[in-house]
């Protein structure tokens, strides 16, 4: 039995300790926002953040998750957009939108170190991989968010 505390509320599961967290989060919770990309953490399409760390869920075993856990469903404040998932929007950043949660979560933990990252501070976090090449719109997001903040 493995507890979690995912976007808030505390869940205990029968799962292997070994079992990567985003199929926990998946598989066991329903969290299917985190996607599954390529299973060994470098697209970063899994990325959640585990305190306020992002973190590639695909390679990280449950045991190893010892801080709350938040997803792209745990942004929403209510109705209310995260103001990174409002600047997405408003940067139109998605084109097929796969990566898009995996960015975004990236994003959040970046505004939650740097509030006012430089293009270079940004480019440095955002090690996510995109196919459709939306990094503009991706850095446009985050200026946006950044001076929502």
């Amino acid at each position: 039995m493995v507890t979690l505390v995912v976007n808030g509320a505390s869940h205990t599961i029968d799962v292997e300790d070994d079992m990567p967290l985003l199929w926990a989060l998946r598989d066991v919770l329903n969290f299917t926002g985190t996607k599954y990309g390529c299973g060994v953490a470098a697209c970063g399409a899994c990325t959640v953040l585990v305190g306020d760390q992002p973190v590639r869920s695909c390679s990280t075993p449950v045991s190893a998750v010892t801080s709350p856990v938040t997803t792209i469903e745990g942004l929403r404040n209510g109705d209310a957009l995260h103001r990174v998932q409002a600047a997405w929007i408003e940067a139109q950043a998605p084109q097929c939108g796969y990566c898009q949660s995996g960015q975004i979560m990236a994003a959040v933990a970046l505004l939650n170190e740097k509030p006012q990252p430089s293009d270079a501070d940004i480019d440095a976090a955002m090690t996510n991989i995109c196919r459709c090449g939306s990094y503009e719109e991706i850095r446009a997001a985050i200026h946006i968010a950044a001076a929502a903040g």
